[in-house]
């Protein structure tokens, strides 16, 4: 309505209440402002040196401006929240969230990093098996890494299943750019591929990526199976057997898991060449898991981002590990899956839960 100003009023009770806000038009558009608002800018343009008071009525695009430069103290407190080591993860999608760039980040930001996930394809499989891969374009994967690392600054990058020789050059091109970066690199079972494929990717991997590979993760079957195909003595090849034949392709370290042991017990060992670092062994769990190898190569590439000494970071690493297979839970049919965010859950108390009588029907959901 209008009042006796010829002014256009939505309430009468709230004008008397608040006389200053009036409405204003334009071709511009509509804009709801108060006589301080615009005393306050006027009084910007006078003096730039001063900041206006920031009116919640006024349209963003044609009133006031916000003051230009926030309080430097509150910016320098922001900084100092939050995960510092930053961690590039190259994986494709898992669907299941057992593993894949799903365990990427959720282990690094479980023990205190940032993950910076460059999603490299995608699988299609549900928690019992993989039935396809469908790789990424290396120009695509590229393109993602550049873009954050010219940016963000890396700590460590993991490369975990990257599905085509192409984005292993395309991985290796970026890591010899930041050959200062540590590189901790996964190799997971491949058994579910095609044979020739197998054969195409780790030849690929041997020649383009493990050369400038830090920390090589893998099973004991896995890497055996792998950089000692032709192996023919009748003991198991040992974590150093193994660790010496990464070297041979420029690995310094590497970390052997789930080396069998007698009674029910695996061991899992850190070593190079010539020595070994440290030993870790655990009782074995009588389930099936998956998605263990990128939870573990995760975790252990943040605590290494995080400054953590190798050893150490390893054995935190495989402690970690340890405490997301004991936690472990069955979202499916199929394998058991880590709970790799097993510190979050709230403790348990001995009493039943009181049962709700709130009930949602499943036909009754509206989107």
């Amino acid at each position: 309505m209008l009042d006796g100003s010829n002014r256009l009023v939505i309430n009468p009770a709230a004008n008397q209440a608040h006389p200053c806000f009036s409405i204003a038009h334009s071709l511009k558009g509509l804009r709801i402002e108060c006589k301080d608002c615009i005393e306050a800018t006027l009084a910007i343009r006078l003096s730039p040196a001063q900041s206006s008071p920031f009116c919640l009525l006024t349209n963003p695009k044609t009133g006031p401006s916000m003051p230009t430069l926030p309080d430097p103290s509150i910016a320098l407190e922001t900084e100092d929240d939050g995960p510092g080591a930053c961690v590039m993860v190259f994986n494709a999608n898992d669907p299941s969230g057992a593993g894949g760039i799903t365990a990427d980040i959720t282990a690094i930001a479980s023990v205190g990093a940032h993950a910076l996930p460059i999603i490299t394809g995608a699988y299609a499989r549900d928690t019992a098996e993989v039935y396809d891969h469908f790789c990424m374009d290396d120009e695509a994967v590229t393109e993602q890494a550049r873009a954050i690392l010219e940016d963000v600054p890396v700590q460590v990058i993991k490369v975990g299943f990257v599905g085509s020789p192409e984005n292993l050059s395309a991985i290796a091109e970026l890591a010899s750019d930041y050959s200062d970066i540590p590189l901790v690199a996964y190799m997971p079972d491949l058994s579910w591929w095609q044979e020739d494929q197998i054969d195409l990717y780790q030849d690929a991997y041997n020649e383009l990526l493990l050369p400038l590979t830090t920390v090589l993760v893998g099973n004991h079957s896995t890497l055996c199976r792998w950089l000692l195909p032709e192996w023919s003595a009748e003991r198991s090849p040992t974590a150093r057997d193994i660790a010496r034949a990464a070297d041979a392709f420029g690995v310094p370290y590497t970390l052997v898991t789930g080396i069998p042991l007698p009674d029910q017990f695996i061991d899992n060992v850190l070593c190079s060449p010539t020595a070994v670092l440290c030993s870790n062994k655990f009782e074995r769990f009588e389930a099936v898991f998956a998605g263990a190898g990128d939870t573990l190569s995760a975790a252990l590439a943040a605590l290494i981002a995080s400054d953590t000494e190798l050893t150490e970071s390893a054995t935190e690493a495989l402690s970690y590990l340890d405490r997301c297979l004991e936690s472990g839970f069955r979202p499916g049919m199929g394998n058991v899956l880590p709970d790799r965010l097993f510190w979050a859950h709230p403790e348990t108390d001995d009493e039943e839960p009181q049962e709700s009588s709130f009930e949602i029907s499943p036909n009754d959901t509206r989107h």
